[in-house]
């Protein structure tokens, strides 16, 4: 698993040239895009959002479930992501905005979703085959903000996309990730973000409950200094807690400002406190660092605990018994 997460600057290029080669027409949406998708093919569609901010220019949101929003129309770009191509939410969904008459993409490796996709004629964006499906975050990320630019969600950001190689290959050697896995270890961490960094906290929390097997949570500010923070008041009579805290240049001040004043309150409670900056120059880079730290950590976490973090048994277990 390690590998596969340490791969991740040498996938920009890559997922590029897939969504280039899927031939996918430049349109004009009002609808702006939806991404449908669960677990690691969704996070992509949050991903883009978080990394395009506010140079949005029409939607960009995600649907987990098993239906588009109601109101879709035709003048939106849906992308159907699943790795597999068996996701039943996302078949479902790549259904249903088939019969709002929706434009739509598919982003997997095959599976029926790509067989009913070239059925009707829709481009399939191919994935690479033969790793975890969340260890195809970049594939999903980049998918999505390229089917931003395609449908006018958003302005092309192909050269942060490709610049973003060079600080993901910094953030694999620097051993940041060791020493938060070790800040970590046996306790039950809560990952805190804002705004750009939102998503990939949301990220962090997915990959520790997948590849560490830890129960862990994500938390977004500022809702949670309207609610969370009370629950933080005797976290350490009741659990090992801990907390990790994700910023990124271009926070609102006092945005920034709740950030800081929270982790100083957890602290203050004499438990363990993480503060990740995001490195880079642009917002794709930031956030896709983050995600690629967090991959990371979840894995070293793992391997201090001596657990494997690839099997998932009992998300497997899980979708045997659902039938």
């Amino acid at each position: 698993m390690i590998d596969e997460v340490l791969a991740q600057p040498h996938q920009l290029g890559d997922a590029l040239w897939r969504v280039e080669a899927a031939g996918i027409a430049q349109r004009d949406l009002p609808g702006g895009l939806l991404a449908c998708g669960m677990g690691g093919s969704a996070i992509g569609g949050d991903l883009a959002a978080a990394a395009i901010g506010s140079r949005a220019a029409r939607p960009v949101r995600t649907v987990r479930g098993y239906a588009p929003e109601p109101w879709l129309t035709p003048d939106t770009l849906v992308l159907c992501a699943s790795y597999s191509g068996h996701t039943e939410e996302t078949l479902a969904c790549f259904e249903a905005a088939g019969e709002a008459s929706a434009e739509r993409v598919v982003l997997t490796t095959g599976g029926p979703l790509a067989a009913r996709a070239r059925e009707e004629g829709v481009p399939v964006i191919g994935v690479p085959s033969g790793m975890q499906p969340r260890a195809a975050v970049v594939y999903m990320a980049v998918g999505a903000l390229e089917c931003a630019a395609l449908c006018a969600a958003a302005p092309s950001l192909r050269d942060e996309i490709e610049g973003a190689a060079p600080v993901l290959e910094a953030v694999g050697t620097d051993g940041q990730s060791e020493k938060i896995a070790e800040v970590l270890r046996d306790t039950l961490p809560v990952v805190h973000g804002a705004e750009a960094t939102a998503a990939p906290a949301r990220r962090w929390k997915t990959q520790l409950n997948e590849n560490a097997k830890v129960a862990a949570f994500a938390s977004e500010l500022p809702e949670a200094n309207h609610n969370e923070i009370e629950g933080w008041r005797w976290a350490h009579d009741h659990a090992p807690m801990s907390a990790v805290f994700l910023t990124a240049e271009g926070h609102h001040p006092r945005v920034a400002r709740r950030l800081e004043l929270t982790a100083g309150l957890i602290e203050g409670q004499g438990l363990p406190v993480v503060r990740v900056a995001a490195p880079g120059e642009s917002a794709v880079a930031r956030v896709l660092s983050l995600v690629m730290l967090g991959d990371l950590v979840s894995v070293r976490l793992a391997q201090l605990g001596g657990i494997d973090p690839e099997p998932v048994i009992y998300i497997e277990g899980f979708k045997d018994a659902l039938g």
